[in-house]
């Protein structure tokens, strides 16, 4: 990649790192709702997942490249839906207030979360195709890179994350609005999704 394009290539990470989207505002609402260690436990699986992802992504975009763009589109209606039933279901604990007793598998949650997020899909292949290929076509370089995009979303979500430890005291005054808020945030994603795909 030339030197030229790395202040675009950071600023296009941090735009679609820190923007909203299911992990991001999942890892808010945990940390609210639950706090830190369940949160982080969380984190984990969602590094994980995005690392799997990034490096799927960069496979794919080496050997299929634009072909995949197609496909994308198909892709964006089963994150939508995915989507919207994670903004049903903080809208219901939102409301609900026995959350805490409820059985929680961190890891295994965030994995899926990211498992099933398009919207860091999009971002992988795009990075690949716009900032990576063009320059390098090595697999080498491509998973390089890919593991290096690992890094990126994963460090924008801690910020979420964080950000709902600090808000934990005020979560537990306004659940009920701030639930619905997130629960909305959510289905904006899942409408964009849909509509920029």
């Amino acid at each position: 990649m030339p030197v030229e394009i790395i202040p675009s290539f950071l600023l296009y990470c941090l735009v679609s790192g820190i923007t909203p989207g299911p992990a991001n505002l999942s890892s808010l609402a945990t940390a609210v709702r639950r706090g830190r260690s369940p949160a982080i436990r969380q984190w984990y699986g969602i590094l994980v997942g995005y690392t799997i992802v990034m490096l799927c992504s960069g496979l794919l975009a080496f050997f299929v490249g634009q072909a995949l763009n197609e496909h994308v589109a198909k892709l964006s209606f089963v994150g939508a839906a995915y989507i919207l039933w994670l903004a049903y279901k903080m809208l219901r604990e939102s409301c609900d207030d026995a959350v805490e007793s409820r059985p929680f598998k961190g890891f295994v949650s965030g994995l899926f979360i990211q498992l099933t997020n398009v919207k860091i899909m999009i971002f992988g292949i795009t990075a690949q195709t716009t900032f990576m290929l063009p320059y390098n076509r090595s697999i080498v370089a491509v998973m390089l890179f890919s593991l290096a995009l690992s890094v990126t979303g994963p460090s924008c979500n801690m910020v979420w994350l964080l950000t709902g430890v600090k808000l934990r005291d005020i979560f537990s005054k306004y659940q009920k609005p701030i639930g619905i808020a997130m629960a909305i945030s959510l289905v904006a994603c899942a409408v964009s999704i849909l509509t920029i795909g």
